[in-house]
């Protein structure tokens, strides 16, 4: 079995805001395109335009309707994206028999090691959130790697050194950064927003965090904003404005 590194300050991982997360699947396609052919791909698809396809996504979108509380108010349509949530203590490494599944030290990142992976798929049983893909094709299991050859790469900006993801969402629903500093952007997000871990009861105390959608709008008469009349002041206004208004006024 494989052991964990010792904990480490460093804690890379993302956070996901579901209140503006519109579901557009952009996240999982720039996943899927920048590690296809990336260190860690190919992430091969089978009978892709069959009627049961199947392939392998670091990153999946799932969509559900949530009854809310009241039963006057509306149905709320949430977006929730799944992938590995990098555990500070994680089931997947720990029953790994070849050291294939590990949590590397210096960042806390969860990675798979193709060759040392046999296929046994027992980190697929162990992980409670669904997150490892496996390979028919390769054989092998994989999973999200944070674009771990893209967030260190130095021939890109500083600026461009985020998971794919991160990059092309439309919405800026996706957060990346080191979620053990309390003082970094998604830290104070995380404490302004109150964020949350996924199934905490578990144990496993995933590093990603999610932002809970707030509470919309029903759209009936009540919940409507009245129309506010603004009135501009033109006493200081150019002559010319003065005019006008004093023209369109009559």
């Amino acid at each position: 079995m494989t052991m964990l590194p010792p904990a480490t300050p460093k804690k890379l991982g993302l956070v996901i805001d579901l209140d503006i997360c519109v579901g557009c699947h952009a996240c999982a396609v720039a996943c899927k395109e920048w590690n296809d052919g990336g260190q860690f791909g190919p992430l091969p698809d089978e009978n892709p335009y069959g009627k049961e396809p199947l392939g392998v996504w670091f990153n999946r979108v799932h969509t559900y309707e949530v009854e809310p509380a009241q039963k006057d108010k509306a149905p709320m349509t949430v977006h929730f994206p799944r992938s590995c949530l990098h555990c500070e203590t994680p089931d997947c490494v720990t029953v790994c028999p070849t050291g294939a599944s590990y949590k590397r030290a210096e960042d806390g990142i969860v990675l798979v090691d193709a060759d040392k992976c046999i296929g046994c798929q027992l980190c697929a049983w162990a992980c409670a959130y669904g997150a490892r893909e496996f390979s028919e094709q390769r054989g092998v299991m994989q999973k999200c790697t944070l674009c771990v050859d893209r967030i260190y790469n130095e021939s890109f900006e500083e600026i461009d050194r985020q998971p794919a993801c991160v990059m092309a969402c439309p919405t800026r629903a996706r957060h990346f950064g080191d979620l053990g500093d309390p003082d970094s952007a998604v830290s104070r997000l995380v404490a302004v927003r109150e964020g949350y871990d996924l199934m905490p009861e578990m144990g496993y105390r995933p590093v990603n965090k999610y932002l809970s959608p707030r509470p919309r709008r029903d759209g009936s008469a009540s919940e409507a904003a009245t129309p506010r009349e603004e009135k501009m002041d033109f006493s200081t206004a150019s002559p010319l404005l003065r005019w006008m208004d004093k023209l369109l006024s009559r």
